[in-house]
C-alpha cells in the first residue's frame, strides 16, 4: 500500500536573469547533446557528471537558471530535455496551475531547513518557553517552516498543520512565539533574537556554517520527504532510456559525494524509483487542488 505524503508547503526563490537556451535533444540521446536545465551548473559536481556521461558516450549540455519560474515551462516546450532543480511539491504546485504533465525520472537530495541561534542554546529543548523565533513570512516558505518548529516540539499547529498553515495556526500554549520576517531578514534577526528557521541560501549569504542548525526537518524524513528534489522530463520521455542512464550516473558515488561535500552534509541523497516518485506526485497534485477548492 503506497503512504500517504504529510502536507508541507512549497518555497520558491525567483531572481531576474535567464540564460540562453539551445535546441532539444532528441528522444534517443544520439542526435546531439542532452540539454539539461539546471540553477547551480557551477558547482563542481555537474563536471564529474558530465565527465562520467561523456564516458557511457552521452553529451550533455546544462543550462542555467536564475529564474525558478522558467526551467519547466521551456522543458514543456520542448526547448529542454530534463530538468533538475525541483522538489515534487513544487512540481505539483506547477503541474496543476499550468494545467502541464511533466513527470519525475528519478531523484537526488532533500536540502534542509534549519532552525539556528546564535545565543548558545544546543538543541530546541533547550530554547526557553516564550522564546521568539523568526521565521519566513512569505506564504510558500512559512508553512514548512511552521512544520520544522512543530516537528521540533516548539509549537503545536491546528489539526496537525498542512501545506498552507499560517502563525494564526499556532495553538495557543505553545512553547514559542513565531515572528514573520521578509527570508532575506531571518539571518539578520537570528542575532538580535532567540532563533530563526533560515533557508539555506540566506544561510550561506549570510556566512552561516549550514552544520550549526539545531534542528532541521532532515532529522524527521517523514515532513522532509516532498522536498525530495528530481529529475523532471516530459511525459512522453518518463521511460527514454537515455534519461534513466543519466540518473544512474548522477546518483553515482562520484557525483553524490560531491553534491554532499557542497552541502556540508545537509543534504540527504535518496534513490526512490521513477513509479514511486509519479505516484507521491499524483497524491501531492491532489493535495494542490484540494488547497485551492
Amino acid at each position: 500500500m503506497h503512504r500517504t505524503i504529510p502536507a508541507v508547503a512549497l518555497p520558491i526563490t525567483l531572481a531576474t536573469a535567464l540564460s540562453a537556451c539551445s535546441g532539444a535533444q532528441a528522444d534517443t540521446g544520439d542526435d546531439g547533446p542532452v540539454t539539461v536545465g539546471v540553477t547551480d551548473a557551477s558547482k563542481d559536481y555537474w563536471r564529474t557528471f558530465e565527465q562520467l556521461a561523456a564516458e557511457e558516450g552521452i553529451e550533455v549540455e546544462l543550462v542555467n537558471f536564475t529564474d525558478y519560474a522558467q526551467p519547466n515551462p521551456i522543458l514543456s516546450q520542448g526547448e529542454l530535455d530534463l530538468n533538475q532543480f525541483q522538489h515534487l511539491l513544487y512540481l505539483a504546485n506547477y503541474n496543476v496551475n499550468a494545467d502541464d504533465d511533466l513527470v519525475p525520472v528519478g531523484s537526488t537530495a532533500i536540502y534542509q531547513l534549519g532552525l539556528y541561534t546564535t545565543k548558545g542554546y544546543a538543541s530546541p529543548e533547550d530554547l526557553p518557553d516564550g522564546a521568539e523565533i523568526a521565521i519566513p513570512n512569505d506564504p510558500v516558505n512559512q508553512a514548512r517552516a511552521l512544520l520544522v518548529l512543530q516537528s521540533a516540539g516548539l509549537v503545536e499547529l491546528a489539526d496537525g498543520g498542512n501545506a498552507f498553515s499560517t502563525p494564526a495556526e499556532v495553538v495557543d500554549g505553545s512553547r514559542v512565539t513565531v515572528v514573520p520576517v521578509d527570508a532575506s531578514q531571518t539571518a539578520v534577526q537570528v542575532n538580535t533574537i532567540d532563533a530563526a528557521v533560515i533557508n539555506n541560501n540566506f544561510a550561506a549569504d549570510a556566512g552561516i556554517d549550514p552544520t550549526t542548525a539545531i534542528y532541521s526537518d532532515l532529522e524527521d524524513t517523514r515532513t522532509a520527504r516532498p522536498y525530495l528534489n528530481l529529475w523532471v522530463a516530459r511525459a512522453d520521455d518518463a521511460d527514454n532510456p537515455v534519461y534513466a542512464q543519466l540518473v544512474e550516473i548522477y546518483q553515482s558515488e562520484e557525483v553524490l559525494a560531491g553534491v554532499e561535500a557542497e552541502n556540508k552534509g545537509t543534504a540527504v541523497t535518496e534513490q526512490v524509483p521513477a513509479e514511486e516518485l509519479r505516484a507521491d506526485l499524483t497524491e501531492l497534485e491532489q493535495l494542490v487542488r484540494d488547497s485551492q477548492g
